[in-house]
């Protein structure tokens, strides 16, 4: 068993308290197959406990004053940075990403808790001039936000750590209690910090049910999407899931942060070596389970043969081997029937015309870093989201095409561009159908206090503190006759 896991109490954090569980399930070691622990399984009846506690705790949560949310968060903001190592540790265990990309996700998550705190003063509304039509004459009009009330918080197994904060951080700063769900195969450090977030809330005499967490399978989650007191659901993961939990929490609001095949142009003007380097570190990062990892290189004719030479001669850059190495880049992804997609998915291509120009097969569990060629169109591995340390390259003529052949996708996460023209560039962010454009850097950047999301099956809503508090609050207008 971790050592890490000695931290926090057996069981789920439900209520007041933490309550046992009858069932537990292993948590794997991506990269060797050992069980990491045993985490708590919870049932639906958890899920009812948990929002029946919520649904009680939501007034004295929307009552706490700005001051002391802004306490807690920057005081939980502490508790995570003075763990910050063992949690980079756990996460290796847990997710089997590298170090270096755990290292990543715990700095982003103390960015996450510090920006939440300083947007809870922000949240504030207008005055209206209710006068503008005659019956408003006199009157005084305003709005506030309010908190919307029950948040349930669904993350993905990737970045279970700083999903999980984007949605408590917010959730707290806008007043909400909120009831999370980690994924099944990531549990531990999110159980972890929502111990320390309820140590801190006791600490502040605020109500422990401000934060809950639950595991379990589908049926907990159904139980926690369509149950009326629960406000918004916040869901990070796959489109065909995120689609579902929209049908079931209809007519509330559902913030979904769903997958993508990201875009990737490299314009006849780039700088070769840059667009390239940019593929090294954005096409294979977390071991290409990244929602906006780079899939999808679309690379004009006139450079696309130096483009190629030049990735295929740095390919050994990124290193494979056991995730716990300062040195490792890539690791086995999250578990057998992933690794076993991937691979299919390759297979399959490579019989409709797909060519393998290096890895396109495994060693030791790990799925080597790999590049693909002429992938159809219809082919999984180009219109669906691999997930995986793959990408693929297109040439295209021109600028026009590139832009079109991205474009040509069920999904819009984010997309990025690879120019010198300041003309390209604008048309890309003006025309590029995503929630985000990256000009000469990878898609993958992401800062934590941006608003970030997708169009089309990519997703609804915005993340990030100042806009995830958009989300978790509502308009309350004030219309007043003296």
């Amino acid at each position: 068993m971790s050592p890490y896991l000695t931290a926090y109490p057996e069981g789920l954090p439900v209520g007041d308290n933490w309550v046992p569980c009858a069932d537990s399930a292993p948590v794997i070691f991506p990269f060797d197959g050992s069980t990491v622990a045993h985490s708590p399984v919870g049932g639906v009846e958890h899920a009812q406990r948990a929002l029946e506690a919520a649904d009680k705790a939501a007034p004295a949560v929307a009552a706490l004053s700005t001051g002391t949310k802004r306490a807690i968060l920057l005081a939980v903001h502490e508790a995570l940075a003075a763990r910050r190592t063992e949690l980079e540790n756990l996460l290796v265990l847990e997710t089997g990403k590298p170090l270096v990309d755990c290292r990543v996700e715990v700095a982003r998550t103390l960015t996450t808790w510090a920006s939440a705190a300083e947007e809870v003063s922000h949240t504030h509304g207008e005055t209206v001039p209710l006068d503008l039509q005659p019956l408003g004459e006199g009157m005084i009009g305003y709005w506030t936000r309010k908190p919307a009330g029950v948040i349930v918080g669904i993350a993905g197994f990737n970045y279970p750590l700083l999903l999980a904060s984007h949605k408590l951080a917010p959730a707290l700063a806008a007043g909400c209690p909120i009831i999370l769900k980690p994924a099944p195969n990531t549990p531990l450090t999110t159980l972890w910090a929502v111990h320390l977030v309820r140590e801190v809330l006791a600490a502040f005499g605020a109500p422990a049910e401000a934060v809950q967490l639950v595991t379990g399978g589908i049926d907990v989650g159904e139980a926690l999407v369509a149950d009326p007191r629960v406000a918004v659901v916040s869901f990070t993961g796959s489109a065909g899931v995120g689609h579902q939990i929209a049908r079931n929490a209809a007519p509330r609001k559902a913030v979904l942060e769903l997958g993508s095949n990201t875009g990737f142009i490299v314009a006849a003007d780039a700088v070769i070596h840059d667009a390239v380097d940019a593929v090294i570190r954005g096409g294979f990062y977390a071991n290409g389970q990244a929602c906006i990892s780079i899939q999808r290189i679309v690379v004009v004719e006139d450079v696309a043969q130096a483009f190629e030479d030049a990735l295929l001669s740095r390919l050994d850059e990124v290193v494979v081997g056991d995730p716990r190495s300062e040195s490792t880049r890539v690791a086995p992804v999250i578990n057998e029937a992933s690794r076993i997609r991937i691979l299919g998915w390759i297979a399959k291509a490579t019989e409709g015309g797909a060519r393998v120009l290096a890895g396109g097969t495994e060693r030791d569990r790990t799925i080597l870093p790999t590049v693909m060629a002429d992938v159809p169109e219809d082919a999984e591995l180009w219109c669906e989201e691999i997930f995986g340390p793959v990408v693929c390259l297109r040439t295209v003529p021109d600028v026009d095409t590139a832009i079109r052949v991205v474009n040509e996708s069920r999904y819009g996460l984010q997309a990025a561009v690879y120019t010198k023209s300041l003309e390209t560039a604008f048309r890309a962010v003006n025309e590029l159908q995503v929630g985000g454009v990256v000009v000469n850097e990878i898609p993958g950047f992401r800062s934590d206090i941006m608003p970030y999301g997708g169009v089309k099956d990519s997703g609804t809503g915005r993340e990030g503190p100042r806009f995830a508090i958009e989300e978790f609050t509502v308009t309350r207008m004030a219309m007043i006759r003296p």
